[in-house]
Parts: structure tokens; sequence; C-alpha cells
């Protein structure tokens, strides 16, 4: 049975929501957006290596906001980086001594702005990496969304995002090397590692990114009631 490390990322500012604080530390239905999502990403694993990066100003916090929610327990606590590529290679790099022993098959990579993925995207995004070396959950473009004039099919990428962990890990350390800054996972795979077929998986329309306001207006009609 593959051993799976989902990373979520949480390192970022509140800027574009308008708040003091990242988004992701607000409540979404009586428990922090955060939470909710690292609950998701390894609740459908038996064996999960559950990391979560953070800017480091916002450790206490997190640790506070996890406890509460009863989340900390089986949470790595990681430091990200300035950027969303920064942030990936730390958690790589944290991982990487059980990566290289083998004992991690699997990396998911998400964003904790996303609380509402479902634990079976990710099961479905760790068996298509699992199979065919990488795996993104896509959602195909309404027409009215695209430009007339283009005739093949586009689609929007959504997180978790999964690959091999070795494959992963060694893209990553290349780009360090040459400074290649890839907008996501996917992105620095291609770079790297053209060859490897990464596929599609279906994502989902209520797999919502947390960005401005409404969004969590509209995440708190969509959670489920438990």
């Amino acid at each position: 049975m593959s051993t799976v490390a989902s990373i979520v990322l949480a390192a970022g500012s509140g800027a574009r929501f308008g708040h003091s604080i990242n988004k992701v530390w607000l409540q979404l239905q009586g428990k922090h957006i955060i939470s909710r999502s690292l609950e998701n990403s390894r609740s459908n694993f038996s064996n999960v290596r559950s990391i979560l990066v953070i800017n480091p100003d916002d450790e206490d916090f997190a640790r506070a906001a996890l406890a509460k929610d009863g989340a900390l327990t089986d949470t790595e606590i990681v430091h990200g980086g300035a950027t969303r590529h920064e942030s990936e290679y730390n958690a790589l790099q944290y991982l990487k001594g059980d990566i290289e022993a083998g004992l991690i098959d699997l990396v998911l990579i998400h964003d904790g702005a996303r609380p509402l993925a479902t634990p079976q995207i990710f099961s479905a995004i760790a068996a298509g990496a699992q199979s065919h070396g990488g795996a993104i959950p896509t959602i195909a473009l309404d027409p009215h969304e695209m430009d007339t004039a283009r005739t093949e099919t586009v689609a929007r990428v959504q997180t978790p995002q999964g690959f091999r962990a070795q494959q992963l890990l060694q893209a990553y350390e290349k780009a360090a090397l040459v400074g290649f800054i890839g907008t996501d996972t996917a992105a620095c795979m291609e770079e790297f590692f053209p060859d490897v077929n990464t596929v599609a998986v279906p994502g989902d329309i209520f797999n919502i990114k947390i960005t401005y306001p409404q969004d969590l207006t509209i995440a708190e009609l969509l959670v489920p009631v438990q």
C-alpha cells in the first residue's frame, strides 16, 4: 500500500481577501478553513503524512487554531517561503530523507484555501499519480468563458495535484539549481519531467478557492452539515 504525503499550503497573506491575516485562519461553519482542508486531505488514507506549510509568523496562532479544532495531533508543521513554489520546495526538503529512502511513494500538494476538496478527490488524485506518474483535477471551462477563436479543449486546474514522490523531489531540486519558479506543482514537473504522463481527473465545481469575502459566503452554503 502506498504511503502518501499530503502537503497543504497555507503560507500566504490575507491581502486579496482584505483581512489582516491569511484567510485560511478564518472560520467556516465553526471550524477554521485550514482544519477542514487538512482533514479532507488525509481522511481517506491509512498511510499518510500530513504536512502543513505556514508563514513562520503564524506558528503560534496556527497551533492554537488546529488544537481547538482537534487537527493538530496528526499535523506536521513546516515553514513556507516567499512564493508558493518556495513553500512547496521547503516541504519537499523536509520530507527528502524519507522520500529518498522509499518511505513515501506519492506526494499530493493542495491549496489550503480550498476547504471543500473532498476526500474522494484526494483518493482519485493519488490513484492517478500511482498509475500514471501524476494527476491533476480539472474542470472544463464553459464556452462563454473562452476565446471563441480557440478550438482546443481548455480546462481550469484545481488542487490537490499529485505525483510520484522521488520524481517530484528531483524536479524541485533541479528547479532550485536553475532558478525556475513554477506557477503550480504540475508546471514544475512538466518543465523537468516532460515525459511524465500527468492525467486529468474530474474536478469538482464546488472545490472553490476562498480568495475574496464572497467566496467564504458561498462556501458557508456548500460545506457539508456534520
